[in-house]
Formats: structure tokens, C-alpha cells, sequence
């Protein structure tokens, strides 16, 4: 496995959101701006993006999904003049969740859902190294809640050389939900640092397609088996999408999966294009034949 990529789903403002958050960020860029021609949801545009030196990826596809704070990012700031600028920026025509200000846990935090439904938390982080700047965060809700610990131990299970490095759970009285049970914990996955906590307010949010995490895989050995460890909701299954056990959603694709779209000749991207659409674990055997027009 490559690397574990957040992709954000817009409607048609994914342009607007990743400029707005390159701007402030350190370190970040587009890496590649691709229209894929003919999709269910008509011209589909697909960003691949940097932020502060991390890979996301953001698609225009249509009204279909729409972020809640179910998946957010954390920021670490290192200063709070850093943090007060950001918060600036996504509070503007935003909705705040939690106010900015001095909280047990930390010494300045607010946690803000920005202009394009899309929630982060932000926090300053006085000395220590920051090793990951924007770790996103899984709040365990409804039927999943209680079930953070879990999911974090599972997914160790999944990708290599991950382990759960940090577990902090809710004192007595401390959660209104009686399910919450860790109130934040931390697993790095090859590499890749992911947080969770369950919900202590109960709050009526679930996982969607709106907020996916792309699995970059090394050839056809490795989608069979990331497909296999982790899919397990079917009707869920299309175009190298699925859902976990605990309704988060991931994509299971190779990790030059973009090229797809932009390696051939128009009529070789529209036979592949149209091959990808009907599949539900992607056949990079079948991609190959459907580029090169043959039959199957």
C-alpha cells in the first residue's frame, strides 16, 4: 500500500473549498485538476491537492452527500496567531460547534464547520514536534457509538505496521451518551495518523459517502485484499467504493488510479472510463483490455 488519502465529495464548489484551504496552509498545492467526461453525474472534476505537504483529494459529483461533523480534521497549530487567522477564515460564513477558547485539553481550541458544511478542529499545540498537521477525526455516533476502540484495533488489523498509540477514555459522569466510552484515541495506519472518539452528546451524525478515504494500492493483489479485509456492506460496493463494518467509506483504488483519466487517447479514456463505471472492485486486468478495445 502506498498511502491513505482523505477525498472530500462537493456538489460543485470543490475549486472555491481547495483554494480557500490552500491559503491557509503552508506547503500546499494542486497536484492535478481532471474532468472526467460522462459520469452519472454529468462532467465529474476531480482535484488531487496538497496541504501542508498531506494528500487529499476532492471531486465535483453532484448534490448527493453533504459533510457533518461525523469526520472532521484536527489542525495543530503551533502558534496562536496561526490559529487565530484560520479560524478567521472558516468561521466566515461558517457555524461554530465549539467557541474558541481555553478548554481542559487545551490551552485554545474551537471546533468550526466552514462555509462548505466541511468541520475542523483546531487546537494550539504548545512545544513538540508536530508530526502530522491535519489528522482527520471519526466521531463514533448512533448505532456505532462505543464502538471507537474497536474500530481503531480493527483497523490496525487491516494495514500493515499500524498500531493504536493513544487511548483516553470518559470519566464518570463526564458523557451524556451512557454508550461513549474513549473520549479520544489515536492509530497510525502505515504511517498515516487517524483519530476517533464516540460521541458523549449523542448527536445524530453518520458516516457518508461524503467523506471517504482513498486506500492506494500496488497492483491487483493488493485491491483484492484491502477489498476483502474491509467491505462489508455490498449494496455499498461501486466503482471501488465501500463501506466498512462501522459505515465509513473507503476507496479502494490503485495508486495511479488518476491516470485512468488522463493516459491515452480520448477514445481509449471513454472505453475505460466506461468499463470503471460498471464495476464494483475495480479489474485493472479489464481496464487494460477495455483501453486497448478488446472485447471481453
Amino acid at each position: 500500500m502506498k498511502n491513505i488519502v482523505p477525498h472530500l465529495w462537493f456538489d460543485k464548489e470543490a475549486l472555491e473549498a481547495v483554494e480557500l484551504y490552500m491559503s491557509l496552509f503552508e506547503d500546499s498545492r494542486i497536484l492535478r485538476d481532471i474532468v472526467i467526461e460522462g459520469t452519472p453525474s454529468g462532467d465529474a472534476r476531480i482535484l488531487a491537492f496538497q496541504l501542508a505537504g498531506q494528500e487529499f483529494s476532492a471531486i465535483n459529483a453532484g448534490p448527493y452527500f453533504t459533510f457533518n461533523p461525523s469526520v472532521s480534521f484536527m489542525v495543530a497549530c503551533a502558534t496562536e496567531e496561526e490559529l487565530r487567522r484560520m479560524w478567521t477564515a472558516l468561521t466566515e460564513k461558517g457555524r461554530i460547534l465549539m467557541p474558541l477558547e481555553k478548554y481542559d485539553f487545551s490551552p485554545l481550541y474551537g471546533w468550526v464547520e466552514d462555509r462548505f458544511g466541511l468541520s475542523w478542529q483546531l487546537s494550539l499545540q504548545e512545544g513538540g514536534e508536530i508530526r502530522q498537521k491535519i489528522v482527520p477525526n471519526l466521531l463514533f455516533s448512533r448505532e456505532v457509538c462505543g464502538k471507537a476502540e474497536e474500530a481503531l484495533k480493527f483497523y490496525t488489523e487491516v494495514f500493515p505496521h499500524s498500531q493504536l498509540t493513544f487511548l483516553s477514555r470518559y470519566g464518570e459522569k463526564e458523557s451524556q451518551s451512557p454508550l461513549a466510552k474513549v473520549n479520544y484515541a489515536e492509530v497510525n495506519l502505515h504511517g498515516y495518523v487517524l483519530s476517533a472518539m464516540d460521541n458523549a452528546m449523542d448527536a445524530d451524525y453518520t458516516f457518508s459517502e461524503a467523506i471517504s478515504f482513498m486506500v492506494n494500492c500496488e497492483g491487483q493483489e493488493e485491491i483484492d485484499e484491502y477489498w476483502d479485509k474491509l467491505s462489508a456492506v455490498p449494496e455499498a460496493e461501486q466503482c471501488g467504493w465501500i463501506k466498512d463494518r462501522y459505515g465509513l467509506s473507503w476507496q479502494i483504488v490503485p495508486a495511479d488510479f488518476d491516470d485512468i483519466y488522463v493516459v491515452g487517447t480520448p477514445e481509449e479514456i471513454t472505453r475505460v472510463t466506461q468499463s470503471l463505471l460498471s464495476m464494483k472492485k475495480l479489474d485493472l486486468a479489464a481496464l487494460e483490455r477495455a483501453r486497448l478495445g478488446i472485447p471481453e
